[in-house]
């Protein structure tokens, strides 16, 4: 898939799934090439990635065709721009909560080259010449912005901050926003669900993708998609990792105590 067909199908509300991916190794997008993804999403707001290792990442999957987003540390102009520089089909920014922050990083990602007054000019509403409003345009389509929705004052920000032109789709923050909510990591209660249900609501309702980075189970991610989700960022490779390495272990123990003698296991331990 090209970012520019993800940026399509996000906004028509096409259900999309990705996954966190954490591992710079080379071994790693062959593998993850056949999961059945559409997307790839990136950290490097909470991972320590540098800039050439997040380049090589964003390059290798967009040639397998899998967009790489990218989540900038801040919700700042200039590291979007670099993450795009990098091969990034598009970015996250984290913690946004106004339409300024919106328009700066529109600015960024959907008016490149333009920096300085012209830049200031455009988002203020002024046109420039066709051949460059042309030129924008055609670059705009193949790159995707999206802001992460983690607090109550983004969730009070909501409708200006997608009446921000060129915003592609919002993405929700469930730790940071249940912590907001004041339900530090209460995923089930009502109110923390009837806030993501109305974040989705909202943004489909003007035709901006809607989606949620969590890592619990299939029946959990069905209702996300229930209350309005349609793109989802299923867990990361490293939390699958553990879960199944965990998992598998356990189970290794239990045939290894059911089949070993009680000699090889020591005085007080339970295998």
């Amino acid at each position: 898939m090209s970012p520019a067909e993800l940026r399509l199908r996000l906004r028509a509300g096409e259900r999309l799934f990705g996954t966190l991916i954490v591992s710079p190794s080379p071994r790693w997008p062959d593998v993850v090439r056949g999961c059945g993804l559409d997307f790839v999403f990136i950290d490097t707001e909470h991972i320590a990635l540098d800039r050439a290792e997040l380049s090589w990442m964003c390059q290798t999957y967009a040639a397998l065709g899998l967009p790489p987003l990218v989540r900038i540390p801040s919700p700042d102009p200039d590291t979007a721009t670099m993450a795009l520089d990098g091969g990034a089909a598009g970015v996250v920014a984290p913690y946004v909560e106004s339409a300024e922050q919106v328009q700066a990083l529109r600015g960024a990602v959907k008016c490149r080259p333009l920096k300085g007054e012209k830049l200031r000019h455009v988002l203020a509403g002024g046109r420039v010449e066709p051949a460059l409003e042309q030129y924008m345009a055609d670059g705009g389509a193949s790159r995707v912005l999206l802001v992460n929705i983690e607090s109550s004052p983004a969730l009070a920000a909501l409708d200006s901050l997608l009446a921000v032109p060129g915003l592609d789709g919002v993405l929700i923050g469930p730790h940071d926003l249940s912590c907001s909510l004041g339900l530090p990591e209460q995923y089930e209660h009502p109110e923390f669900l009837a806030a993501c249900g109305e974040i989705f609501r909202r943004a489909r309702a003007v035709g901006v993708g809607a989606g949620i980075h969590f890592w619990g189970d299939v029946a959990q991610q069905r209702r996300f998609l229930e209350l309005g989700a349609n793109f989802l960022i299923h867990s990361a490779d490293i939390s699958l990792f553990q879960k199944h390495l965990r998992a598998e272990l356990a189970a290794i123990r239990q045939a290894a105590g059911a089949v070993g003698s009680a000699a090889s296991t020591p005085t007080g331990v339970t295998i």
